[in-house]
């Protein structure tokens, strides 16, 4: 067996190692933990709401539509806001928002690391929210809160911060999956949004968590669907121009609403008042939203049945509709604490409902819930998630492929519409640019040989150190660099203008030869075969622009790869994704230029 057959055998198609399994450990006290921080929060958001219209100290579900508070229910919103406000200011400025986009901003830009704040103030906060009328989901809140728990049993643990993350996505989809019953839906949504990587080493503990959230909700008899729904059409061709149709749609509304949420956040930036104060302004226009619509406050789940069981339609459904959209979205660009998914379910299921009149026929309810799934999948441009989080949450399998491909086309508008999503628009904002595209690194295709440097010039090892500054000054010499090799052709190390002023310093005679100046020096080595990825440490550890190529069998030196033909790997993979092909062949995209 050849040196290469061996060293291709020892190479996997993952890096992931035994130590998941330790991570995976850890994973399940992070799940339990999570999840009672999930049911916590739903009783919180109860407590709340029956404390703030009802009066009353109780966990029951009561409907504040059935509230008789008259016009000081419009008090309420502005008096939560202002609760909001001050813990946001003398807590943690992290609970402002709506969760998920801190919860990305921690993973790639702060290792990973939240503070213990975080996870008792969020869910507080956005329990006030919602209690007190706020039009917002407790997904949002509880992500937020999972992962800070995830991170915080992670922090006392010596774990490293690629393990630290894993565990923060953990709680978070172990607090998403308590909420809605959606265990599949969130181990996509880590997928989609949250983990930046698809390894085992991530995902393994992250579909445990899930795991065990949804059996302690089965445990605890809250195993079936949140919104059973059976309802479904034929796949016939009109049928598709209306799943197609609703996609659309939902890729429209969802750009409408990104913009609005953020043109509203602009407003908010203009005033001349703290940003402490800015809830109470969102809750006064939500308190007069709920006086218009009273469904439009809180989470609402009652109105995701109402469409699922076609009993909102027409203008019920266009008003909630807007009323939702605009309190919602002064609420959101206010600062205020909440989650955007259970909002747009909701804004999508009435956009679906108020259309289906001219859609083709299909059960009751049904583009209610296309539209609910693609108005998700377009707006968070996570198109996987939303399809599976609709399954999950009906329990209606039969709707996968439209749901798919509403999905799809919502996620394929917002994309040529909008440069960045209402989740990564709030990250752009603070200056920092995320591309969630995954590839496969160049690097990781890519040999040594297919990049090198084949004529090499070396110089020999006879040379004396006052050559070796003649020749490296001349006019003649291109090159910063050049290997040392001795009669036999080895390589003995590599001279340039830095290990010239090194010996020049040492006191070293001009006289000495390289090879002299290099005995006993440690050098690396490049070889042929050896991926750019692997060489790529080798420069960083050696601290060196430029190695050597020599052939694993003899040692002779066959090349010479440096730093720049890295650089025209990217450059190479650049092009080739903007080439456009022709009927007789490739052809560039044009530029500006030309």
């Amino acid at each position: 067996m050849t040196i290469k057959h061996i060293r291709n055998r020892q190479l996997s198609d993952f890096s992931t190692d035994k130590r998941v399994l330790f991570v995976i450990a850890i994973a399940l006290p992070v799940a339990i933990a999570a999840m009672c921080a999930g049911l916590l929060l739903l009783q919180l958001i109860r407590l709340c709401t029956n404390l703030a219209y009802f009066g009353q100290f109780s966990f029951a579900e009561l409907r504040l539509e059935d509230a008789s508070l008259g016009l000081w229910a419009v008090g309420i919103p502005v008096i939560g806001s202002l609760l909001i406000g001050l813990i946001a200011r003398y807590g943690s400025e992290k609970i402002r928002g709506h969760g998920i986009p801190e919860a990305i901003e921690a993973i790639l830009l702060g290792r990973s690391r939240l503070d213990a704040k975080v996870a008792v103030l969020k869910p507080l906060s956005s329990a006030i929210a919602i209690g007190t009328g706020g039009p917002f989901g407790a997904e949002g809140p509880i992500i937020m809160t999972g992962g800070a728990i995830g991170s915080l049993i992670a922090q006392a643990l010596p774990v490293s911060d690629n393990e630290r993350k894993t565990l923060l996505v953990a709680g978070a989809a172990a607090g998403m999956t308590t909420v809605f019953g959606t265990p599949i839906a969130a181990i996509m949504l880590a997928v989609e949004l949250l983990l930046f990587e698809w390894s085992p080493r991530s995902f393994i503990p992250v579909v445990v968590a899930a795991t065990v959230a949804q059996l302690g909700r089965s445990l605890l008899g809250m195993g079936e669907p949140l919104f059973p729904f059976d309802g479904a059409m034929l796949t016939t061709l009109a049928g598709f121009a209306g799943w197609i149709a609703i996609g659309i749609a939902a890729g429209l509304l969802s750009g409408l609403l990104t913009q609005l949420v953020y043109a509203c956040e602009d407003g908010f930036q203009r005033l001349p008042i703290h940003w402490m104060w800015w809830p109470m302004i969102g809750g006064l226009v939500v308190g007069i939203g709920g006086l218009i619509d009273p469904r439009a406050l809180g989470v609402g789940y009652e109105n995701i049945s109402a469409m699922l069981d076609g009993q909102m339609l027409g203008v019920a459904a266009i008003t909630l509709l807007v009323v939702k959209a605009v309190i919602w979205s002064v609420a959101l660009g206010s600062g205020t604490s909440g989650g955007v998914l259970a909002p747009l379910l909701i804004m999508g299921g009435a956009m679906g409902a108020a259309l289906g009149g001219f859609l083709p026929d299909a059960s009751p309810g049904f583009w209610a819930l296309l539209a609910m799934a693609a108005m998700m999948g377009g707006t968070m441009r996570a198109p996987l998630t939303a399809t599976f989080f609709a399954v999950e949450l009906t329990g209606n399998v039969q709707a996968l492929l439209p749901l798919i491909v509403a999905c799809v086309t919502a996620h394929a508008m917002t994309v040529l519409l909008m440069k960045r999503s209402i989740l990564t628009e709030k990250i752009a904002r603070r200056g920092h640019h995320i591309v969630r595209e995954y590839r496969v690194d160049p690097f990781e295709l890519t040999h040594v040989r297919d990049v090198m440097t084949s004529d090499v010039i070396s110089v020999p090892a006879a040379m004396t150190l006052h050559g070796a500054v003649r020749f490296l000054t001349s006019p003649q010499t291109r090159h910063p660099s050049f290997p040392v090799v001795d009669q036999q052709g080895n390589v003995l190390g590599i001279v340039d203008p830095p290990s010239v002023l090194a010996w020049r310093r040492a006191g070293r005679h001009r006289n000495q030869s390289l090879g002299e100046l290099l005995q006993g020096a440690r050098i690396t080595l490049a070889y042929p075969d050896e991926y750019l990825a692997g060489l790529v440490d080798k420069l960083v550890h050696a601290n060196v622009a430029h190695l050597p190529v020599v052939s694993r069998t003899d040692g002779s030196l066959i090349g010479y790869i440096g730093w720049k033909d890295l650089m025209r790997v990217r450059q190479r993979l650049a092009t080739e994704t903007h080439e456009r092909a022709t009927l007789m062949g490739p052809k560039r995209r044009r530029t500006a230029r030309q």
